[in-house]
């Protein structure tokens, strides 16, 4: 519509502007050529007779001589009817010998000389007030500009009409991604607007599909993977039961237990596809639970560590078992990469909108932070999906991961969380 806008009008105001001069010309020479009219009406009765008393008859019978705007000048000086010019004016008409225009402030004097006899001239003088020279042109210009806005307004309104299909289909391709976006996968778009917008329409239609039926294969596969895990699993709880009692049995039996835990959750997972139940949990509650668990391999490999923040409830917008899955992430690289008797600490920093969840040892640290949380990449042979998974885990909150070197002098992970609020 404004391209439409700035294009007409500028159409427009190129031929209005023309055109009104055009129309303000034509006006002064119709005024200038009654003006001619008029002064030759006098000359039969000039070429007949120059008696003052035929001349002023003469005169009065004339339009322009009723209103008092016809004059004739003759070289005495002498002057018959109403004059509106000066001497020098009249002089410089007979000295030019040929119809001349004088302006005046309150219009336009037509001055017509008539040759009486071999020296002899006279001026016939027709004034045209300012009105005259103007008559018409006012109107004139509100149709031309009323004729601008009309066709100025209808370009607009046919460059709205063309313009709304492709707005509309384009709304729809907008919606259509943000609903998608928001793991809506049965979401389509209709197939409608110009050639191009159609194309993208039914390319969006087709990756949507495609999408659906990739992320069904792959929730299949990781159920099914997951089934497959039982079996084993079922063995080595057995086989733990054949441990009898102490410590380390009922580590090991524990360690079971929570293993068919993660198992039926991932597959939980895998079967709910990607609408995410609205759900919070209390991170304080999640690091006291987890350090129960890791407190008992801590002891065993003599690694003293402490624990702060986590007296105070911090809900964060995610599952139990999502959080749980990224802390014991990070506190399993601590000991998998960290020699016995290394020292780690965790904290729980509370902020007003936000919870900082940080794991810091003493280790030898994490030389390339970067490749550390790129996903399947490792410096230290294993699936590097560790602190990927803290990574995404973070970001589902709308909060982010960070590595650095702690003041233990090892490797210090940040998981910064959003709070729920309200």
């Amino acid at each position: 519509m404004l391209v439409a806008l700035a294009a007409t009008s500028m159409v427009a105001l190129a031929f209005l502007i023309p055109l009104a001069i055009v129309v303000k010309t034509a006006a002064y020479d119709r005024a200038l050529s009654e003006a001619q009219k008029q002064a030759n009406a006098l000359t039969p009765t000039l070429v007949i007779t120059r008696k003052p008393q035929d001349l002023r008859q003469a005169i009065a019978t004339t339009r322009y001589g009723g209103q008092q705007r016809l004059a004739v000048h003759f070289t005495g000086p002498v002057t018959i009817g109403t004059s509106h010019i000066t001497a020098r004016e009249f002089a410089d008409a007979v000295k030019q010998a040929r119809a001349i225009v004088a302006e005046r402030p309150d219009g336009v004097a037509y001055l017509q000389p008539i040759a009486l006899g071999v020296n002899e001239i006279a001026i016939v003088e027709a004034f045209v007030p300012e009105e005259q020279l103007t008559h018409g042109v006012m109107g004139t210009w509100l149709a031309l500009a009323g004729v601008a806005v009309g066709l100025v307004a209808g370009s607009v309104f046919v460059a709205d009409r063309m313009g709304a299909r492709a707005v509309s289909a384009t709304r729809a391709l907008a919606d259509g991604a943000k609903r998608m976006g928001h793991g809506d996968l049965s979401v389509r778009v209709p197939v409608k607007g110009p050639p191009e917008l159609k194309e993208v329409g039914r390319a969006f239609n087709a990756m949507a599909e495609r999408v659906r039926h990739l992320l069904a294969a792959e929730r299949e596969v990781v159920a099914d993977l997951s089934h497959r895990l039982r079996t084993p699993l079922t063995a080595l709880l057995l086989d733990a039961d054949t441990l009898g009692q102490g410590m380390g049995a009922d580590r090991i039996r524990a360690a079971v237990t929570g293993l068919e835990r993660e198992v039926d959750e991932i597959i939980k997972a895998a079967r709910s596809g990607l609408q995410p139940e609205s759900t919070a949990v209390d991170a304080s509650s999640v690091v006291r639970d987890r350090l129960v668990f890791w407190s008992a391999l801590a002891d065993d490999q003599e690694r003293p560590w402490t624990v702060r923040g986590a007296d105070h409830p911090a809900l964060v917008p995610l599952a139990r078992t999502d959080l749980t899955a990224a802390l014991d992430a990070v506190l399993g690289n601590v000991f998998r990469y960290t020699p016995e008797g290394t020292r780690f600490a965790v904290a729980l920093v509370h902020q007003a909108d936000l919870v900082a969840l940080v794991v810091e040892d003493a280790g030898p640290g994490i030389r390339d932070t970067e490749q550390a949380v790129r996903r399947g990449s490792s410096g230290g042979g294993s699936t590097g999906l560790g602190l990927d998974i803290a990574r995404r885990v973070a970001e589902s909150t709308g909060g982010s991961l960070h590595v650095d070197r702690g003041p233990l002098g090892g490797a210090r992970v940040q998981l910064r969380l959003r709070r729920v609020t309200g």
